[in-house]
């Protein structure tokens, strides 16, 4: 297709984005014969991309030709780094590139959705679509799910490193837990993974696979959608560049954005849908004042990470490249944890760290983060040019309570270093090379601190004056667009982020389906 005028195609749904949360609409929509569906992706098809399957050196994808390649805005608070933020640009999106984590944090991560406006959403009604999407290697419990399309399990032989997690943490007299996503999620596990027969289970394997076949779906990849349709108050479709022209495809039913936390407030901002005062700025006329667009910016901080030497050689890498998990208060008043580590079979450090400090050879690493971060950033346009990103600035440490927080957890490492389980596998620091204190640790926090890559929010869910989509996830004051990824999100679970992605999607079919 070359030109939109000669080519105006029409379904019932466009699913932008064939991401975590596209891959599963598109398929679960599919299922009813009647509907049509079109699902466009930027990035390419996931077939083939072998790269893609190997669990043990997903890191490697991260910068690569399958992200989009942002950064955050660089932060005087990091020495004035500028933070990337990888982002899947192909079919499965970040789930094709991410550490193949499924961890859903606590049940109060999704009672706090309903606290801050989101009527509905909540541990109960999210649980039943967690389970939907699981085939967990335990099978069916009350919080477990079995037969679901994603196959979830746990390392068999685990790499000493993860196994030494286990035994360092019991030392300190923490919990080992069976599962990380059970009952209690306060201490060590070995780490659930989207891992079957050695392959990764992305949502484009799990969900659009088996949905392949179906008359009435339709997948594009290499196909970037530039801008949304309108007529008068509705949306009604949207404009994609697939690298031969500009095409316009139309939604009879809903146009579904699936395109992350960057992309979809980025649509919505150059659809004049968001602050007035920042479009105007931009020279773009303002269609719906909704000045949440883009505020309410919320990622993990990660210390990218703690290194230390190895006594003896590491072997090649199993599982994820990591294996096991740990979670812990960084004050014992809280009344969830706050810090999470996990272990990573090779050096983790950031280009600075590894400047300064020797981390070749066989280097390991246990890497601590903050899973309730109080720093909140936004992201602005730079320019109405579509193919210009915006500005995305997490704000990194500018709640000093942040910092407190993760030197807290770079002193919980040295302690987990100094028993018995890992005495025995480390011959000595490597990144710090030493246990740091005051204004040394803070520096490092400052040098090391990178992002888990768990951005959230910016299109959050809520009735409030900052809230962009409503409690079935139509964005306010627009017909025909719902919102649906972890830009809805009105407050950043304490995990990662591909499990809640997956239930809010599931749930999502389910209402636009009429199901709930």
């Amino acid at each position: 297709m070359n030109t939109t005028e000669q080519h105006l195609v029409a379904y019932d749904y466009v699913v932008v984005g064939g991401g975590s949360a596209g891959c599963i609409l598109a398929a679960r929509l599919s299922e009813d014969p009647c509907a049509t569906v079109l699902l466009l992706e930027a990035g390419p098809d996931h077939a083939g991309a072998e790269s893609v399957d190997r669990p043990a050196t997903w890191a490697t994808l991260l910068g690569g030709e399958y992200d989009w390649g942002h950064s955050y805005a660089p932060n005087p608070l990091l020495d004035g780094r500028a933070v990337p933020i990888p982002r899947g640009r192909v079919l499965g999106g970040s789930s094709s590139i991410n550490a193949m984590l499924w961890y859903r944090g606590c049940a109060d991560d999704y009672d706090a959705w309903e606290d801050a406006g989101a009527k509905g959403w909540n541990f109960r009604t999210l649980l039943p679509y967690f389970r939907r999407a699981e085939d967990w290697e335990g099978g069916a419990t009350e919080l477990r799910g079995s037969g679901g399309p994603l196959r979830i399990t746990r390392p068999t032989d685990p790499h000493p490193i993860a196994a030494g997690l286990l035994g360092a943490a019991s030392e300190l007299g923490m919990a080992v837990l069976d599962d990380s996503n059970g009952p209690d999620i306060e201490g060590a596990s070995l780490a659930n993974l989207t891992v079957a027969d050695g392959r990764r289970v992305s949502t484009a394997r799990a969900y659009l696979d088996p949905a392949a076949g179906r008359p009435n779906l339709t997948v594009r990849t290499d196909a970037t959608v530039i801008g949304l349709v309108f007529g008068g108050s509705r949306c009604v479709g949207v404009r994609y560049d697939d690298g031969a022209g500009v095409c316009e495809v139309r939604a009879e039913t809903e146009t579904l954005l699936c395109a992350g936390t960057i992309s979809s407030p980025h649509l919505l901002l150059l659809a004049g849908i968001g602050d007035p005062t920042q479009l105007r700025r931009h020279g773009i006329d303002v269609r719906v004042a909704l000045p949440g667009v883009g505020r309410n910016l919320q990622d993990h901080p990660l210390l990218m990470g703690v290194n230390f030497r190895a006594r003896t050689p590491l072997g090649p890498a199993r599982d994820n490249g990591g294996g096991a998990i740990l979670n812990w208060k960084s004050d014992p008043s809280l009344p969830q944890p706050d810090l999470h580590a996990f272990v990573v079979q090779g050096s983790h450090a950031t280009p600075e760290v590894a400047a300064r400090y020797d981390v070749t050879g066989d280097v390991f690493a246990v890497s601590p983060g903050l899973m309730r971060a109080h720093s909140v950033g936004e992201l602005t346009l730079q320019s109405a040019d579509p193919a210009v990103a915006p500005r995305i600035d997490p704000r990194y440490l500018s709640d000093p309570r942040d910092l407190a927080a993760l030197v807290s957890g770079l002193d919980r490492i040295f302690d987990l270093a100094d028993t018995a389980s890992y005495r025995a596998l480390i011959e000595h620091p490597a990144a710090p090379d030493r246990r740091l204190s005051g204004a040394d640790a803070e520096e490092f926090v400052r040098t090391s601190c990178a992002t888990f890559f768990h951005t959230a929010g910016t299109c959050s869910m809520g009735y409030g004056p900052d809230a962009v989509v409503d409690s079935d996830l139509r964005v306010h004051g627009v017909e025909g667009l719902r919102v649906v990824d972890a830009s809805v999100m009105p407050v950043l679970p304490s995990c990662n982020t591909n499990a809640p992605v997956i239930a809010l999607a599931e749930r999502a079919a389910a209402l636009i389906r009429g199901e709930e």
